[in-house]
């Protein structure tokens, strides 16, 4: 038996008056995933206990079968585990953004303008960093660089007793109230003021300011956390499994749960990501061997963050064309049994730019089974059939029927 993940990260959302009361998720053009959903059963899982964040972090954790209120020790370690970073009992870590912060002198006035620098490439975004680590010099504080405008910082002797926004929940808006509260929130926020005094006049930001993108002027800490320590996947399941990801946050659980983590070149996370190159990733993986793929795609919420619709629709309809299709194909073509689930970790609605903890629609095929809901894959499909799993860690046990 092989079982695959599709997880479009973001891809739920509200009824948009703009599509007439419809969700992407409803008007995307999506022939397999709706295949798929017809021909299996579809309902609402909710990822995301009502105590947590909606992040990606506990979301994802909990579609893997890892109940956050066990393994949760915050986003930004899971990705120091994908960039290889040793961490002692005594680190803790935070994902620095970096971020294009308006041009106001007083730092507490400025505006979150772009949460990532204009998807900033990850070349420009190492040399940034490099920079910051050059001269930016705090005792017991370390900067690592990640992908795109998703970096780390690792405070040995930090406190996680400290108030953090994610600068994606604040887009557009003062940064004023969203300043650092807490221990260790002056040094944090000494570190934010004194990287934009860095960046805001590096060549790489006038460069990108010529060519009229947005220069990434800021380095903005959250997500802060300590060591993980996750199940190992074989163990907790009894099958091998893969991680397909462009993203550091996916790419650390796997690492944490010791399944075999794929680099895909040109995967950026973004809707311009290698589409094609996952698709081939994960048929190679099931055809060494492998008997789980987890395929992360994380377009439609990165679209969602930024209001972009048109692109969220377009991200979906990628994601079933060069993904699903392709996949699901070779699955059927090997004669061998498999499963299927469609989900995505949590909503990214279009209105309001950021996560919430909103149920979120899944459909899951069996080759086994001849028929089934005769209903596309829909979030208000997902709700008219009554099936609802809580907590979101449960819905793994009925994917893999264990």
């Amino acid at each position: 038996m092989k079982y695959v993940i599709f997880l479009g990260d973001g891809m739920a959302d509200y009824p948009c008056e703009a599509l007439g009361g419809k969700t992407p998720l409803m008007v995307a053009n999506k022939p397999n995933m709706d295949a798929l959903c017809a021909k299996g059963e579809t309902g609402l899982v909710k990822t995301v206990d009502d105590t947590l964040s909606p992040g990606s972090d506990v979301a994802n954790l909990s579609v893997m079968g890892y109940d956050p209120m066990k393994y949760y020790t915050g986003r930004s370690p899971l990705e120091a585990l994908s960039i290889g970073v040793e961490l002692k009992d005594t680190d803790v870590t935070f994902r620095a953004n970096v971020v294009t912060l308006s041009d106001e002198e007083n730092f507490a006035d400025k505006t979150m303008v772009d949460y990532s620098s204009g998807e900033i490439t990850t070349e420009e975004a190492h040399q940034l960093i490099d920079y910051v680590k050059e001269h930016l010099k705090f005792d017991h504080i370390s900067f690592y660089g990640g992908t795109s405008y998703r970096h780390l910082m690792v405070w040995d002797g930090g406190s996680t007793n400290v108030t953090l926004t994610p600068p994606h929940d604040i887009s557009d808006r003062k940064i004023t109230e969203y300043l650092p509260k807490g221990d260790g929130a002056d040094i944090i926020l000494k570190i934010m003021e004194e990287s934009h005094k860095l960046l805001k006049d590096h060549p790489i930001n006038k460069d990108r300011v010529a060519r009229g993108l947005n220069p990434a002027n800021t380095l903005w800490a959250w997500g802060q956390g300590t060591k993980p320590l996750l199940d190992l996947f074989t163990d907790k399941y009894g099958i091998s499994g893969t991680m397909i990801s462009a993203v550091d946050l996916l790419k650390g659980i796997g690492t944490g749960a010791k399944m075999d983590v794929i680099e895909v070149p040109g995967a950026t996370g973004n809707l311009d990501t290698n589409f094609d190159g996952k698709a081939e990733a994960a048929i190679s993986a099931l055809k060494n061997g492998t008997d789980f793929v987890y395929i992360h795609m994380e377009a439609p919420d990165e679209c969602g963050h930024h209001g972009d619709l048109e692109g969220k629709i377009k991200s979906i309809e990628l994601i079933d064309e060069k993904v699903v299709g392709p996949v699901a194909a070779y699955l059927k073509e090997s004669g061998e049994d498999f499963r299927i689930l469609i989900t995505p970790d949590h909503p990214t609605p279009i209105a309001i730019k950021t996560h919430v903890r909103d149920a979120i629609p899944f459909a899951i095929y069996d080759s086994r089974k001849d028929s089934g809901s005769g209903l596309s894959y829909t979030e208000d499909n997902a709700t008219s059939t009554g099936l609802f799993i809580e907590p979101g860690y449960k819905l793994m046990e009925r994917f893999l029927e264990k």
